[in-house]
This record gives structure tokens, C-alpha cells and sequence, in this order.
């Protein structure tokens, strides 16, 4: 497990007010062999507890790996796991990291989507499903979404400041839908209506609609201290739709 103090927290606020990285997953559970085409970006540098995963994603064909912009750098070689717990050593698949040129956009539109396309296809595993165009514009108020990804599973608020605990264990939770625009899902993550959500690490992460196969949004950012709002992009749109066009059949 790694605890990262506030010195580290401190700058990974920085990070986010400037990239928009959200991280894991917090009060929420284990996610097993639920969502077995989520995995997890490998950092390659070596600390002194080993690899460790940096953001989330989704397997949307057999070659095709979603993520968030923010995560890579255009024709980077990257490592994905789709371990549930990840170990340093534990198989990964490696491919190319491709953002969309558009990003960053304005906050309208940051086009922060981007895929890794892999070497080879990935046997064994199911991918997700996108949404059909324009498909989540009228969801009633109280749609409920699941989230997934690895990272930060709790935040403490110690005596020296907030510290980010996280185990590289692939986690999931549930929120409600609280607000649409043209691009961004806001979904609550608030403890105290019963809702879970996102942190530090699960960028580019899905959420998906209820207990569905189908991916509404990936994970962009949140507040800092990952209590009160999920703020996703939106897959339906005609932007996303048209950079994901270039490499997968869109439904």
C-alpha cells in the first residue's frame, strides 16, 4: 500500500487544477471479477514498493484501450494491466498511446478522451460497449452510474492534512446523476447521500450506466479531497464520437 503524505498531496492538487487527473475509487468495494475489462496505465519508473498504476481505462475491442487524454502523451509506448489487484511483475499488454488532437479544448470541450491500441488483441476479455449518439442527453435525474478504477480508495484528514491511501486494487462504486451540459456528466460521490465516486488515479476510468456493459462517460476530475463531485466526459457526443470513429465500430 502506498500512503502518499501531504507534501505529495499537496502537489497532486496542483496536478489536477492543471490536467484535470481524478484518481480511485472511494466508498466503494472491491470490484473482483466484475469488471473485467477495466484496467489500469503502469507507471514504469521504479519506487521503492515497485510499478504502480496511474490511470484507469477501458477495453473497447480486442485492440482498444480508453483512457483520458491527460494520461499519456501522443505515440508513447504505455503498459496496461487488467489485474484486480495489481503486483509489480503481474502481466501487462502493451500498445501506443494516441490522444485526441483537439486536446486540451476549452473547458466546454477539452477532448481529454484518447485510446491506447494494442499490439495485439486481448483474448479472454469482453469489452465494453459505447453509447449510442445523443443517447444520454434525457436521463432522468436519478440515473444511477458505476464507477470503476484503480488508485486512491480513501482520504484521510490527519493532524499534518489530508493524505491520498491508495493499494492498486481495482474498485467500484455507485453515484447519481446531478447535472448534464454538452459534454460533462456531473455525477454525486457524497458519502452522506449514499453515494461513492472517484479520486486520484482513476482517470479515464468508465462510468457506467447503472449495472450495464455501456460506458455513459470517462473519468476527467473532481473536487480535491474526492467528496462531493465526479465531473466525466461524455461518450455520445459528436467530438468523442468522432475521435473514437477512427478506431473502433461506433454503435
Amino acid at each position: 500500500m502506498r500512503k502518499v503524505l501531504l507534501a505529495f498531496a499537496m502537489m497532486a492538487v496542483a496536478i489536477l487544477m492543471v490536467s484535470g487527473v481524478a484518481s480511485a475509487i472511494t466508498f466503494g468495494q472491491p470490484d473482483g471479477n466484475r469488471h473485467p475489462n477495466v484496467g489500469g496505465l503502469v507507471n514504469d519508473t521504479q519506487y521503492s514498493d515497485g510499478t504502480w498504476i496511474y490511470c484507469s481505462g477501458t477495453l473497447i475491442s480486442p485492440t482498444v484501450f480508453l483512457t483520458a487524454a491527460h494520461c499519456g502523451d501522443e505515440g508513447t509506448r504505455v503498459r496496461v494491466t487488467f489485474d484486480p489487484a495489481y503486483e509489480d511483475g503481474d502481466k501487462t499488454y502493451t500498445g501506443t498511446f494516441h490522444a485526441d488532437p483537439a486536446y486540451p479544448g476549452p473547458t466546454s470541450n477539452t477532448h481529454d478522451i484518447a485510446v491506447v491500441v494494442f499490439d495485439k488483441p486481448i483474448k479472454g476479455i469482453t469489452p465494453a460497449t459505447l453509447p449510442r449518439a445523443g443517447s444520454l442527453s434525457s436521463l432522468p435525474r436519478d440515473k444511477r452510474f458505476t464507477s470503476v478504477g484503480y488508485g486512491a480508495y480513501e482520504v484521510t484528514n490527519d493532524p499534518g492534512g489530508h493524505q491520498y491511501l491508495y493499494d492498486d486494487v481495482r474498485q467500484y462504486a455507485t453515484g447519481t446523476l446531478n447535472a448534464i451540459n454538452k459534454t460533462w456528466l456531473r455525477i454525486s460521490m457524497n458519502p452522506s447521500t449514499g453515494n461513492g465516486g472517484t479520486c486520484y488515479g482513476d482517470s479515464g476510468g468508465p462510468n457506467f450506466l447503472g449495472d450495464t456493459n455501456v460506458i455513459a462517460a470517462i473519468t476527467i476530475t473532481g473536487d480535491a479531497v474526492c467528496r462531493s463531485t465526479n465531473v466525466v466526459y461524455r461518450l455520445d457526443t459528436e467530438s468523442a464520437r468522432a475521435f473514437l470513429s477512427n478506431y473502433v465500430t461506433l454503435p
